[in-house]
Formats: structure tokens, sequence, C-alpha cells
């Protein structure tokens, strides 16, 4: 494999995990802002959720450790999410939705960099 071809399958993967990142940052925004649900159909949402984490899953496949840890934190979200609809007033939900808000803002930042790197070389 070329370093053009390497170069272009790192950067695949690391917009894909971007992707799936912002999209589990809205998912937790959904569930506390209706504004933020009726902006794009839940529908959609979910299938396009679901098609990133699949491509995610396919993506990083050569690498059980990593690819581990992305489907536990993508399952620790979702059911965080699924707690706060359920107990929306509940403020232990709601600080632990504020921590993995700003985990996963780290994390999108972070990741934003690296792809620029990627772009860049």
């Amino acid at each position: 494999m070329s370093t053009q071809d390497e170069n272009a399958q790192c950067m695949q993967i690391t917009e894909t995990v971007l992707r799936l990142y912002v999209l589990l940052n809205q998912y937790l925004d959904r569930c506390q802002d209706q504004a933020a649900k009726e902006a794009f159909p839940e529908l959609e949402f979910q299938e396009h959720l679901q098609a990133t984490r699949e491509k995610a899953t396919e993506l990083l496949a050569t690498n059980r450790v990593v690819k581990d840890k992305v489907e536990a934190e993508t399952e620790r979200i979702l059911q965080l999410g699924a707690d706060c609809v359920e107990r929306a007033r509940d403020h232990e939900i709601i600080d632990q939705l504020n921590k993995e808000r700003e985990m996963l803002r780290m994390k999108t930042l972070a990741i934003s960099d690296l792809l620029a790197v990627f772009r860049s070389v």
C-alpha cells in the first residue's frame, strides 16, 4: 500500500470517528433540547447514527482494542441518553450527561486537529 493510500485510509477512519462523536454529542443534545430534536427528524437521525456507527466499526476492525473502546463508549452514551429521557430531572443523570458532553467535545477537538494534520500531508 502506498503512502498516499495509507493517508487516505487514515483520513477516512478519522473522518468517520469524528462524525460518530459529533452525532453522539447531538444525540445527547436531543435528549434534553426539543428544538435540537425537531431540527432533524428522529428516524433520519437514528439511521444516520447507525450507519456511521457501522462504518466506524468496519473501519476500526483492524484494531480490536480501539474498536472495542469506541463501541463501549457509544453504548455508554446511548444508554445515558435513554436514562436521561426517562429521568429528565435526575441531577445525577444530568451531571453525567454534562461530563460525557465535555469528554466528547475534547475528543472531537483532538480528532479534528488530527484530521487537519492528515489533510496537510
